[in-house]
């Protein structure tokens, strides 16, 4: 891996984290289409970088963080489930599912599919206006859903805001919910694979993990403004459209 597309990369993660469409299987992708070898930094670099946007999280929503002990709490229900399937399944993930292209593209046609079907099913129910009435309990089945993003493509965006429209709660409630979702769990995926898999990495390698830790931080700020704005009068019908879009040219041009 270079500079170069270390910096591609993490445009790439800083844009796609946030929206319905999968940063790891935009990842996996572009590391396909710039010939990127799959080695285990490879692997770790596109779950590091993760952290990176995240992290703009914690600078836009800081005082969602602080002060508001009854939302951490829920925040931290929500992460169980995931965090026990990502433990779980840790060793599936790293070898088998983020070196699958395949499943990647299967995951980003039918999941487009499923929210271009959801959303023309989808009608405005009364619930959560704010994340802080979310309940334990939708809290709680909020994670499960998230859970189903360790399958590459899925998109974790996708899967707890769907998750949280489905149980009633308003579009700008789960939205936000999500992103404060976001923190715990790929700060504890960022520091778990590193803790497995730092010690192999050399000094070169490091610094292409932290250009593109910082790229995507920077450009996932915008990304965050962005779809804040963008769903005060859209639905995620577009991304659905994207993601078959994708995953067909991608068979269509990548694939041999």
């Amino acid at each position: 891996m270079t500079v170069i597309q270390a910096i591609i990369l993490g445009i790439v993660e800083g844009v796609t984290e946030f929206l319905p469409i999968s940063s790891t299987g935009h990842l996996i992708l572009t590391s396909k289409l710039f010939g990127i070898e799959d080695a285990s930094f490879t692997k770790s670099f596109e779950i590091a970088i993760q952290f990176g946007a995240i992290l703009a999280v914690v600078v836009l929503y800081w005082k969602g963080f602080w002060g508001h002990t009854e939302q951490y709490k829920k925040v931290l229900v929500a992460f169980l489930p995931t965090a026990i399937v990502g433990f779980l399944l840790y060793k599936i993930l790293k070898q088998f599912l983020l070196s699958s292209s395949t499943i990647v593209l299967w995951s980003l046609l039918l999941g487009g599919v499923f929210l271009i079907l959801f959303e023309l099913w989808y009608s405005k129910k009364d619930g959560a206006r704010h994340t802080e009435e979310i309940s334990y309990k939708k809290s709680f089945l909020i994670g499960i859903f998230q859970s189903l993003a360790i399958i590459p493509g899925v998109s974790r965006s996708a899967s707890t805001i769907v998750g949280g429209l489905f149980m009633g709660i308003k579009r700008q409630a789960i939205v936000e919910f999500s992103f404060l979702l976001a923190v715990p769990t790929m700060a504890a995926a960022t520091f778990y694979d590193l803790y497995k898999s730092a010690g192999s990495f050399s000094f070169n390698e490091f610094h292409l993990l932290a250009t593109g830790f910082i790229i995507s931080f920077i450009v996932a700020i915008v990304a965050i403004k962005w779809l804040l704005q963008f769903i005060k009068n859209h639905t995620f019908i577009s991304f659905g459209v994207y993601r078959i879009v994708v995953a067909m040219l991608f068979w269509i041009l990548v694939i041999k």
